[in-house]
């Protein structure tokens, strides 16, 4: 069975530092934490606020690449879990034909908010969520990760509005 969700939040996971995107249902009480990377974060939170930026990010740019080829996101899925790793699928239209790919529960999130599609999860990924061992996504340990992770950590939505891109 599948569970539509929505972004609850990101939130900053206390040990690792490591960004965590919220899934809630939307008819129920499950809750999953996907631990993401920081420029994923940045993607899904200027969505979230609505912040506007004068140059499109990565993923405004693929939205705007589907929407010019008339490409539609029908829904994306959280679907699997596996070495403490999240799968995801992106279900979209073209040309008249269904098709799907793999990606990223933190891209496909991105690109899902942009689209306005629904968000499910599988059961299986919720229940075996509740049995990760440590952090599902390796961080960026290195000195250009650390600036990274310091500069974002201290942006603020009001901060977009200042800095051309």
């Amino acid at each position: 069975m599948q569970h539509e969700m929505k972004v609850s939040g990101i939130t900053i996971d206390a040990t690792s530092n490591a960004p965590i995107v919220i899934l809630k249902a939307i008819h129920g009480d499950q809750a999953l934490p996907i631990w993401i990377g920081i420029l994923e974060a940045t993607a899904i939170a200027t969505e979230l606020e609505q912040v506007r930026l004068s140059r499109p990010m990565t993923h405004d740019l693929f939205k705007n690449f589907m929407d010019m080829l008339k490409i539609t996101i029908s829904k994306i899925e959280v679907c699997d879990l596996r070495d403490n790793t999240f799968y995801a699928q992106i279900y979209f239209s073209f040309d008249k034909q269904s098709h799907h790919i793999d990606a990223r529960p933190s891209d496909a999130i991105a690109l899902a908010l942009r689209a306005g599609c629904p968000i499910f999860v599988d059961d299986q990924v919720l229940e075996k969520s509740g049995q990760l061992d440590g952090e599902p996504e390796a961080l960026d340990k290195s000195e250009r990760g650390k600036k990274w992770k310091e500069y974002l950590e201290k942006l603020s939505p009001d901060d977009f509005g200042k800095y051309k891109m």
